[in-house]
């Protein structure tokens, strides 16, 4: 598809290669050979620095690399030491299961299990005290008898609170 000139002349001002302004009613454009040079000359600066900066943090790199190799020069002795620390970690592993194990044992865990069926127990014992309100109304209300609530609603004959 042919562009019109109209769409050429906003996409070069769309790029900065065109001035463009208005002026009363009419739509005046012009370029200055100057201007694509100083914007290429900004350009070119901007990637300078942008090298220069670059250089900089590579050779800052370089000198942190070197210097953390310092003391960690491969001798026997380091080899024995990373075998250790390897050996112990392992061990710490092994022990943190094994603590895993009888987790429940610790005392607050245990606290912490007890106050929970405490929380329970209340509540079964409530929802018990519902039920039991609920089907001495019914048995008032309707003149139902207890064999029929519990059957009719599927309640257990042994429903009791909970010691």
């Amino acid at each position: 598809a042919s562009m019109s000139v109209k769409e050429i002349l906003q996409s070069l001002v769309d790029d900065g290669m065109v001035d463009t302004d208005r002026i009363g009613t009419s739509n005046y454009f012009w370029a200055f050979p100057s201007k694509a040079l100083h914007a290429r000359k900004r350009k070119l600066e901007e990637l300078e620095s942008q090298f220069a900066e670059s250089s900089q943090k590579k050779e800052a790199l370089q000198k942190s690399i070197e210097k953390s190799k310092i003391g960690r020069e491969d001798t026997a002795e380091r080899a024995a030491l990373l075998e250790e620390l390897a050996t112990l970690r392992q061990k710490k592993e092994q022990l943190k299961t094994e603590i895993d194990k009888y987790r429940e044992c610790d005392p607050d865990v245990v606290e912490e299990m007890r106050q929970t069926n405490q929380v329970a127990k209340e509540a079964a014992n409530r929802w018990t005290d519902n039920i039991f309100s609920v089907k001495s109304w019914a048995k008032r209300k309707f003149g139902f008898e207890e064999s029929r609530i519990d059957k009719g609603f599927g309640i257990p004959e042994d429903l009791d609170y909970i010691d």
